[in-house]
């Protein structure tokens, strides 16, 4: 359609998702990026957050992404990931078990920091989805 954008979400050993929308919503290191038809070229790092795509029929598609890249250009949006994963295929449980693991664990610091925002934005991608 020419009234959508071509989006596909990728992590590094498969496509997880592809196809028309109307909408990106992304958290990039410099805040959170609303991406519709004839956005400008952008090419941005992506936080561990949650990704947003309105479909074209107004469904919305929810996914929990570990950063990687965010490359918009000629109504084109590329979201590349190592670890990319569907509200609807992540277990609320593990992440809340990661999570408290994280917090009370002894790794250091910079990987508790990670592990921390990877199981909440897990978690946070599971309640947007509902």
């Amino acid at each position: 359609m020419a009234d959508t954008l071509q989006v596909e979400l990728v992590a590094a050993d498969r496509t997880v998702w592809s196809g028309s929308a109307t909408m990106v919503i992304a958290r990039t290191v410099e805040g959170d990026v609303g991406v519709l038809r004839g956005h400008a070229p952008l090419l941005s790092l992506l936080t561990d957050a949650v990704v947003e795509i309105t479909g074209d029929e107004g469904d919305v598609v929810v996914a929990a992404v570990d950063g990687g890249f965010l490359s918009v250009a000629g109504d084109r949006v590329s979201i590349l990931s190592e670890h990319a994963v569907l509200a609807e295929d992540i277990n609320v449980d593990q992440a809340r078990i990661d999570l408290d693991e994280a917090r009370g664990g002894d790794a250091a610091p910079d990987e508790t920091e990670r592990r921390i925002r990877r199981a909440e934005a897990r978690i946070r991608a599971v309640e947007k989805a509902r």
